[in-house]
């Protein structure tokens, strides 16, 4: 039966539910369909799937090709499902063989050379692989996504480079080492709450705060200090717990701001003043989270807050 059935995860706003990425060949004149909600960038995935199956030396089935993106109520965007409907095509078409398939979660973009380009959420997508128990299947992504991906302990996770790399992985011939986890010992040097000198009695009140989680409200004259205390009060609040850190990096991986230096260092968002109601609360056509979401387990500083 030419039919290849293949796993992988979308975002949506703040989960990364599963995908079952269907392949199917049909005898008649050649075509290639992708049903299942996708958005313009899943259906151009046409072109890069053809160029970089073809560039790798393998043989693009002069075939009706039908692709399912399952289920189909859920919106698909961006270039994530290139790898699994490409892996889906060779395997349906006989190229690779179907047995493997079912124990991985597959995600990546394609170049035209067959390359893997990095995607957006990976860390997101391991984090949510990991809240399923029942499920233990490995990941296979791309080589620069897999370093935040592998911050989730747990689950283990595949790096390759190219689309030959996944191919010689699944057919036996090659297998990609697990990535290890790798902690970034380069930090991001933040203002420092040392730095003040003075200004007891805002200090003081910044200690309540961070002690007791409580929000607080600065009020006084241009130029006395409260944008300066508010850059510095992240450097106060106890550490992060990996729990912590793991729920705030996942979210900033939603949006693509996750950074390496940054891990278990507490966000600090400091929207101007004139961000709109979505880009603070998030939403959108595509859901996306907003500037207090990206500060789960941080500060947001609001500066020139009208109340």
């Amino acid at each position: 039966m030419s039919l290849a059935v293949l796993y992988s995860r979308a975002l949506s706003g703040m989960d990364a539910p599963e995908v079952v990425v269907e392949v199917h060949l049909a005898n008649g004149l050649p075509s290639f369909t992708i049903v299942g909600l996708p958005e313009t960038e899943v259906k151009e995935s046409k072109d890069r799937v053809r160029a970089a199956i073809q560039t790798a030396q393998f043989e693009f089935p002069a075939r009706r090709i039908t692709v399912n993106l399952a289920p189909a109520d859920l919106p698909k965007e961006g270039g994530r499902y290139d790898l699994p409907i490409a892996l889906g095509i060779l395997a349906a078409s006989g190229q690779l063989p179907k047995k493997t398939l079912e124990n991985y979660v597959i995600a990546g973009e394609l170049a035209l050379t067959g390359a893997l380009r990095p995607i957006r959420g990976a860390l997101a997508m391991t984090y949510q692989l990991l809240q399923d128990p029942s499920n233990a299947r490995a990941a296979i992504l791309p080589q620069e996504s897999a370093y935040e991906a592998s911050l989730v302990e747990g689950c283990t996770i595949f790096a390759a480079n190219s689309l030959l790399d996944v191919c010689a992985h699944l057919s036996g011939k090659q297998a990609l080492p697990p990535h290890p986890l790798v902690i970034s010992t380069a930090s991001d040097q933040l203002p420092d709450y040392l730095e003040v000198k003075g200004q007891l009695r805002a200090k003081r009140a910044l200690e309540i705060a961070a002690a007791g989680q409580h929000s607080l409200l600065m009020s006084g004259p241009p130029g006395t200090g409260k944008s300066m205390l508010a850059q510095r009060f992240v450097s106060i609040l106890p550490e992060m717990t990996t729990q912590e850190a793991l729920e705030s990096a996942a979210i900033l991986s939603l949006t693509g701001q996750f950074p390496a230096a940054r891990w278990k260092q507490r966000p600090f968002r400091a929207p101007h003043h004139t961000a709109s109601a979505v880009a603070l609360v998030g939403g959108g056509s595509v859901p996306r989270p907003g500037e207090i979401s990206l500060a789960h387990h941080g500060v947001l500083f609001l500066d020139e807050l009208n109340v």
